[in-house]
């Protein structure tokens, strides 16, 4: 009877185990979306910036 208790717990921490990794993979996904998310919003503003100083360059040749 305790061989079928210790299987038995055996197979209860297997499982959990899938689920810690589950978790983890879930948090490092989490943490590369947020430095996406952090990149683009900087790389966005840096195109933002070109594109207006080629504009003002376009309008005004003089500033250029």
């Amino acid at each position: 009877m305790k061989e079928r208790q210790t299987f038995g717990l055996i197979r209860l921490i297997r499982k959990s185990e899938k689920g810690a990794a589950a978790a983890e993979y879930a948090l490092i996904l989490a943490i590369i979306g947020s430095v996406i998310a952090i990149a683009a919003l900087g790389l966005g503003g840096a195109i933002g910036g070109a594109m207006d100083t080629t504009k003002n360059c376009l309008l005004d040749t003089t500033t250029c």
